[in-house]
């Protein structure tokens, strides 16, 4: 997880809730993904946010020579499809994929601000909507190897979200305006009809 007010990252245990590493960040930590064995987080940078991805090695750091320019210095969320990183730009309502030089390889629109994405079992998972007006979101899904992908919302959040991932059974989301961490399961997800999130 990481703090934007603090820019540190931290490694938390999700059984102990204990914090087994912490490390400075080179500007706000905005997400990040787990990508073979590293990760890539998204870093604001610079008095006008300018956003970069960086990597980092657990126990090791971050490194000082990878840092790639995001599309036009915007994008917040990162997923991963086993190949390619793929990036939010939450006002443009796309996900991007990206070459491993950072250029964009295609779009993928969402139709409304995006605040989290992940890859699980070959579809996208995304969390569109809007923080204007009291934030209403929801979770949709759609499949990135359709040329048009069709973007279906499968739950509504009750609470204002950001950020998500699966770690093999179960979702998480941050509901970050009561500084929780929250974990849920999915109707239909791998096969398994379940409850929607509840904070």
């Amino acid at each position: 997880m990481g703090s934007r007010v603090l820019r540190r990252i931290y490694a938390i245990d999700p059984k102990e809730w204990t914090v087994l590493e912490e490390r400075e960040a080179p500007g706000i930590p905005w997400a990040a993904v787990s990508m073979n064995g590293t990760l890539r987080f998204t870093i604001g940078e610079g008095a006008d946010d300018d956003r970069y991805i960086r990597r980092f090695v657990p126990n090791v750091g971050f490194s000082e020579t990878e840092r790639i320019a995001c599309p036009e210095f915007t994008g917040s969320y990162l997923s991963y499809d086993g190949e390619h990183l793929y990036l939010s730009q939450w006002y443009k309502h796309w996900i991007v994929k990206l070459d491993a030089s950072g250029n964009i390889i295609r779009k993928i629109d969402i139709g409304a601000e995006i605040c989290g994405h992940v890859f699980v079992g070959g579809s996208v998972y995304v969390l569109r909507g809007t923080e204007q007006n009291g934030e209403s979101w929801t979770i949709a899904r759609l499949d990135p190897r359709e040329e048009m992908p069709d973007v279906k919302d499968i739950a509504v959040v009750p609470f204002a979200c950001r950020s998500l991932t699966f770690d093999g059974e179960l979702f998480w989301t941050n509901y970050r305006a009561e500084d929780m961490i929250i974990s849920f399961v999915l109707p239909n997800c791998n096969g398994k009809r379940t409850p929607a999130p509840n904070a």
